[in-house]
């Protein structure tokens, strides 16, 4: 058995933590509490989540002392603990002004001192606090209840070297069963052990165990977009395939993934009629955050976070009527109902029935974040995630704790979801040296 201190931004992270230590100790410190207590009232995602962590609290008062310690159902004991003002001498010097961290700290470390060989972990998401308590001798750690290791995120795709004939009877019956396990929608490159540039790609379809092309018309592309890679093919098979109700993308800046996903949204919205409305939208960084404080109408206070997905529409627009297939401008379409671009702010409590739903920028979510989006989605709609893991604004996560990593590595074994890790940037020579040299 263990005892854990858990700091402020842990709660505020997920008020759920407090059930998610299994039968060890849980130690509240009473600033903790009144750090909470400052959120209650925030109507963004902190708020709520500390609205619902002094909810759970509340509830195990009413089952026994919160400073004598309540039985959690896990098989602990949690307590909430006062700060003594003593313990404050027996910091350094540098840690001895009163400030919240440094009372949090003084707890776990007067905590370690009267426990008698029980260990002590201090659980903290803020860096600089782990490095203070192991300069105190203290074991610190990130909460790591929905961490993704992601150099071992789950690509969407592998490759294969197999016999030529493997790959003549790939084309010439549409599909081959191969030896192995793979994941549903797991895309599959096909190579020639003798000959490299004799290829062929498809995708496993694991309810018929067998690997099977991808669909007809994503090397044409859509929208005047067309795949430059292959991983952007891939990408735009599981944006146009109407059975996968759950597309991740993932990538570095300047792979495609927002203009695909929007190409493919409008397809299926404007010209197939598949879905009634194209929904986009992307975090109005930090999720709920006021946006009062920016002049005019919701549609201009949105204006300045909206401009990247704008840019997107415009430049697809533009190609269509290039090719005298479309002369509408985005804001026709959405005076038409066609299409709806808007911040992630207003989405907790709506259901969204049977539309083509994208969210951009979805690595600043938290994984709670991600599950009040997707749980949105109604009847026959699709969801679609892209983002770059390695642009995070979001303070609370990181690459291997944010949403959307979480929801790859979650949903990689169902049918109806398909992710593909972008590889190659092809906005320009420039935007793809700066991502890679930078």
């Amino acid at each position: 058995m263990k005892n854990f201190v858990l700091d402020t931004n842990v709660l505020l992270y997920d008020p759920q933590a407090i059930f998610k230590f299994e039968d060890n100790n849980l130690i509240i410190p009473i600033t903790v509490i009144e750090e909470i207590d400052r959120f209650k009232k925030d109507m963004n995602e902190t708020g709520r989540n500390a609205r619902q962590f002094s909810r759970f609290m509340d509830d195990l008062r009413k089952k026994g002392s919160l400073s004598g310690g309540v039985k959690l159902e896990s098989g602990g004991i949690l307590r909430v603990v006062i700060f003594d003002e003593k313990v404050m001498n027996r910091l350094p010097p540098e840690l001895r002004e009163k400030s919240g961290d440094n009372r949090i700290l003084a707890v776990a470390v007067d905590l370690r001192e009267k426990n008698g060989g029980v260990p002590v972990i201090f659980v903290t998401k803020d860096t600089n606090l782990r490095i203070k308590a192991d300069a105190l001798g203290l074991t610190a750690q990130d909460y790591e209840s929905d961490k993704v290791d992601i150099d071992e995120l789950f690509s969407g795709f592998v490759e294969e070297d197999v016999a030529p004939d493997l790959i003549d009877r790939f084309y010439g019956q549409g599909w081959i069963e191969l030896p192995g396990e793979y994941l549903p929608n797991q895309f599959v490159t096909l190579r020639d052990s003798s000959n490299p540039s004799h290829t062929a790609i498809g995708k496993y379809d694991a309810g018929q165990h067998k690997v099977v092309p991808i669909i007809k018309g994503t090397k044409e592309g859509v929208w005047s977009i067309h795949p430059r890679n292959r991983e952007q093919s891939f990408a735009l098979d599981l944006l146009l395939n109407d059975n996968i109700k759950l597309v991740t993308l993932v990538g570095k800046a300047g792979t495609g993934k927002t203009l695909l996903a929007i190409a493919a949204g409008l397809h299926k919205t404007a010209e197939e009629n598949v879905y009634n409305r194209l929904l986009v939208s992307r975090p109005v960084f930090p999720l709920g955050k006021d946006l009062g404080f920016l002049p005019g109408d919701i549609e201009e206070k949105l204006a300045p976070w909206m401009q990247p997905i704008f840019d997107n529409v415009e430049l697809l627009l533009s190609g269509h009527e290039a090719e005298k297939r479309h002369s509408k401008g985005y804001k026709e379409l959405m005076a038409m109902g066609l299409m709806e671009i808007e911040a992630l702010t207003y989405i907790r409590g709506r259901s969204i029935p049977n539309q083509y739903l994208i969210v951009d920028e979805a690595q600043n979510l938290t994984p709670h974040e991600i599950k009040t989006i997707v749980t949105r989605a109604g009847e026959g709609t699709k969801v679609v995630l892209t983002g770059d893991p390695y642009q995070i604004d979001n303070p609370y996560v990181d690459a291997s704790s944010n949403g959307l990593t979480y929801v790859v590595e979650r949903f990689k074994e169902q049918a109806i979801a398909g992710h593909v890790t972008m590889m190659k940037g092809e906005r320009s020579e420039l935007a793809e040296l700066a991502a890679n040299l930078l």
